[in-house]
């Protein structure tokens, strides 16, 4: 998280705004009806029912909200053996649901042409592809795809009863989508992993990622590929109103 904010905070000293930080939503009655743009990355901590109806609220008047990476995740609940994704009602809101992630992979990003993918082609990248339901397929413009037609590391993570994640098709996976929330809207984009020695927790990765199924102990993805960092700016601008 300490290096993705210095990030995201870097990118928006060059924006015309003014940038708040909060480590939960704890304080989000008291600041959000002042803002006009919301930016979340990390599973947790996650709002609750009261705090997302503000949110909800909020977006339905004008605001402007842009999830990251582990905004899709929230509450895991234990099970017999494992975990799985509790569904709250920020996903609703958002418009994506996390399911699973399979180990640290290299794949290739499909771009969908759109204000918010301007300047980016199909580009390749190491992250966590992270398998998202849409919870609002019908109002959502989807921007970022890639095909992988089954889990390859079916028990790694998190469990599920259907892989719901996956388009008709049978091997197509949103990775980013826009979508209007009332007078505001949600744009969401899925990449984004960044760990180091003392935040990662991954036990293995996908050998093209790094030789022999080591763990780099420093880890940066998508963060360190133009195409991202074009995203990224896209998004911002699309928040800020640039």
């Amino acid at each position: 998280m300490d290096d993705v904010r210095l990030r995201l905070l870097t990118m928006l000293a060059d924006r015309p705004t003014r940038t708040s930080v909060a480590a939960d939503f704890g304080d989000v009655e008291r600041w959000l009806p002042l803002s006009r743009f919301l930016v979340t990355y990390t599973a947790g901590p996650y709002p609750d029912d009261d705090q997302d109806r503000l949110i909800r609220g909020w977006l339905e008047a004008g605001g402007r909200w842009l999830g990251l990476h582990g905004t899709s995740g929230g509450r895991a609940a234990r099970t017999d053996g494992g975990r799985r994704m509790v569904r709250t009602a920020h996903h609703e809101t958002l418009g994506a649901f996390f399911l699973n992630h399979p180990p640290l992979r290299r794949f290739v990003v499909d771009v969908v042409a759109h204000p918010l993918t301007l300047g980016v082609e199909r580009f390749e990248t190491a992250d966590e592809l992270y398998f998202i339901e849409l919870t609002h397929p019908e109002d959502t413009d989807v921007l970022l795809t890639t095909e992988l037609p089954a889990d390859p590391a079916p028990g790694f993570g998190f469990s599920y009863d259907g892989d719901t994640s996956l388009l008709a098709d049978g091997r197509t996976r949103v990775l980013g989508f826009t979508r209007p929330v009332g007078a505001g809207g949600v744009t969401y984009l899925a990449l984004g992993h960044s760990h180091h020695p003392a935040t990662n927790g991954q036990p293995w990765v996908d050998e093209s990622v790094a030789t022999g199924g080591i763990t780099p102990p420093v880890f940066r993805g998508s963060w360190d590929t133009f195409a991202f960092s074009r995203l990224l700016a896209n998004a911002l601008d699309w928040g800020c109103r640039v």
